[in-house]
């Protein structure tokens, strides 16, 4: 290496130590974290470019007559179709929002120092999560049950 890119490495570590001493561990986390983020979206727009470069742009040399294969027509199925989830959902975020709540204000109260209004507002934001966790539990077990009904019926339809 050429003693320019010593002086440079020296610059960056440098700088890393003055960050970790004004910044914080966590800080200079965020920073490194950042860099990924910018080092990988710059990586791969030179990747993207180098694989649309190399591509064959001559289609017509590609192109083979293909004959349409013709589909059986199905009927739409009933995860095809737009329609009201039911009360499982409405009932499961709200015991989820609930649940959520209740054991994230505990856990504050009782884990850490807080005043009642960071405790208030530690559980708004665990039922709100809660809330999200019981609607995507909710959500998929309604999904398999429709697509396993589905399924049975169509085997039974044969």
């Amino acid at each position: 290496m050429r003693p320019v890119t010593y002086s440079w490495l020296a610059v960056v570590i440098a700088v890393a130590c003055a960050a970790i001493g004004w910044l914080g561990i966590a800080g200079w986390l965020a920073v490194v974290v950042a860099a990924a983020c910018v080092a990988m979206h710059v990586a791969g727009n030179a990747i993207g470019t180098r694989l649309r470069e190399a591509t064959d742009t001559d289609l017509r040399r590609l192109r083979r007559p293909v004959a349409p294969a013709a589909l059986p027509a199905a009927a739409p199925t009933l995860l095809e179709r737009r329609s009201d989830m039911g009360r499982l959902v409405v009932v499961s975020a709200a015991i989820g929002a609930a649940c959520g709540g209740l054991v994230g204000a505990a856990a504050l109260v009782t884990l850490t120092a807080r005043s009642p209004a960071g405790a208030v507002l530690g559980g708004v934001s665990s039922a709100v999560i809660g809330a999200i966790i019981g609607f995507l539990g909710a959500s998929f077990v309604e999904i398999v049950r429709t697509s396993l009904r589905e399924a049975i019926a169509a085997e039974r339809g044969r």
